[in-house]
């Protein structure tokens, strides 16, 4: 694509899917407004901060709206999530944050692309693996457990979190697991955020043995074609290093990069 359609779908991004709100609002789920930020609690064992745009605020307007976020955060003795979009403004955004006590975790390539291309393709899996949409706890739990044995730390808010997500509207996301056998060896969900025309795709860990296999890449292809079947027609992803040269070889293009900065009292 060009740098115009790159262009073209970030501002798609901008508009359709920014501020990053629940809809509806799981049970559970508080969403709070100050000034042009949007405070989201009950989702994962953090807060969770998202906007538009910051309506243009700079200088100490801005240092003002963040040191309400850090305090409340710290006077609940909560950990919380600010999702900084690389072309946010102001330029020193990140400065400021860093200033407050926030800390940039890994930076993810938010990369979007075209639903049908991946849909009209048939997901392929190793001899062996099968892709099965599930609902249960029981399934929940085993995609915690399987994440942690990757990433080696607590998942256990992904079992609570998408379950109330489902039972807040379960057509608003569908999880899909690859097994073998017995064994979840991955997993990715997609959401269909209301209003919009995306789809998005999250998850997508494997466990270490089962990479290089295709596993990922038929996870894609499945949840592309849920979306066409929804009447979706662009998907989104926040894509980590490992995934991001595999979305763009299926054709999705990166416009823009969005860093967690985390701020732990």
């Amino acid at each position: 694509m060009t740098d115009l359609d790159a262009m073209t779908l970030r501002s798609a991004y901008d508009n359709q899917l920014r501020p990053d709100i629940p809809d509806p609002v799981p049970a559970g789920v508080t969403v709070e407004r100050d000034g042009p930020l949007f405070r989201i609690t009950g989702l994962d064992a953090g807060g969770f901060l998202t906007y538009r745009d910051l309506d243009g605020l700079t200088g100490d307007a801005l240092d003002e709206l963040i040191a309400r976020q850090v305090e409340l955060f710290r006077q609940r003795s909560q950990s919380v999530e600010w999702k900084l979009v690389g072309h946010d403004e102001p330029a020193d955004l990140a400065d400021r944050l860093r200033a407050a006590g926030f800390v940039p975790e890994e930076r993810e390539t938010v990369v979007i692309g075209p639903v049908a291309s991946l849909a009209g393709a048939l997901p392929v899996v190793p001899e062996g693996v099968r892709l099965r949409e599930v609902t249960s706890r029981v399934d929940l739990e085993r995609i915690a457990a399987m994440e942690e044995e990757v990433w080696q730390e607590d998942r256990s808010h992904l079992v609570w979190g998408l379950e109330r997500e489902m039972e807040a509207d379960p057509q608003s996301v569908t999880v899909v697991v690859a097994e073998a056998g017995p064994t979840m060896v991955s997993a990715g969900w997609v959401r269909f955020p209301g209003n919009t025309g995306f789809a998005t795709l999250w998850g997508g860990s494997t466990l270490p043995q089962w990479r290089r296999k295709g596993i990922y890449r038929a996870l894609v292809t499945y949840r592309a074609r849920l979306a066409e079947q929804r009447g979706r027609t662009l998907l989104q992803v926040d894509a980590s290093e490992d995934s991001r040269p595999i979305l763009e070889r299926l054709g999705l293009v990166a416009v823009t990069t969005t860093t967690p900065y985390v701020y732990t009292p």
